[in-house]
């Protein structure tokens, strides 16, 4: 039933976008302003949460969690338009829903605005490297050996995290719900447009060197 691969894409996207922002305000309120201890903490748990959530629900969904990437699949012409439609709508909403959902329990202002700027060519291009390493990694892993994708996404991610200036985003619905934390892992309203760009052209320059490499 259709019902089911919508409801995966929730339940995945919710628990990605709950555990990266969750984990950044539990790091920041445990590590006494050392934002290096509150970053790794962030980082750990949101590699788990990408292994434990791919494995869950690859076999109903796809597993995608992220519009680049059931964008990426439909380019490829493994999901239909109706899907990516669908899908694309609830990862949005289930981040938004996540967020709320972690203010509420961090006893947090349930609707925020974040300040803090992450602006600039840096980190266009740092998101062009994040989002470009994330779609191949899928892909490339993916048609040597399926088994091990949740893995190496989790792993990548969790390098991308210290790697990459923007800490590696790649997301554009984790980007979107981010912009509603005032918190740990915010981003700025202002700053979203050099985060997009970037991820799309990473998607882009991904898809062309696969093709090409396939």
């Amino acid at each position: 039933m259709e019902i089911k691969k919508y409801l995966a894409e929730f339940l995945g996207t919710f628990f990605l976008v709950a555990t990266v922002i969750g984990s950044g305000i539990m790091g920041d309120n445990l590590s006494a302003g050392n934002e290096a201890v509150a970053l790794l903490g962030n980082t750990i748990a949101t590699g788990a949460i990408l292994y434990v959530i791919i494995k869950s629900f690859e076999d109903l969904s796809g597993a995608h969690f992220n519009p680049i990437v059931s964008i990426i699949f439909y380019f490829l012409k493994e999901i239909n338009l109706k899907d990516l439609i669908f899908y694309l709508v609830i990862q949005f909403v289930a981040g938004l829903i996540a967020v709320l959902s972690i203010h509420f329990i961090f006893e947090l202002s349930l609707l925020q605005i974040s300040s803090k700027p992450r602006m600039g060519m840096s980190m266009f291009f740092s998101e062009i490297i994040a989002s470009f390493g994330l779609i191949l990694t899928i892909l490339m892993v993916r048609k040597n050996n399926k088994s091990n994708v949740a893995i190496s996404v989790a792993l990548f991610i969790t390098a991308g995290y210290w790697f990459t200036s923007s800490t590696s985003f790649a997301n554009p619905a984790v980007t979107l719900a981010r912009t509603f934390t005032d918190t740990f892992t915010g981003i700025s309203p202002e700053s979203i447009i050099y985060f997009f760009s970037g991820q799309l052209v990473g998607l882009f320059i991904a898809f062309y060197i696969y093709k090409f490499l396939r």
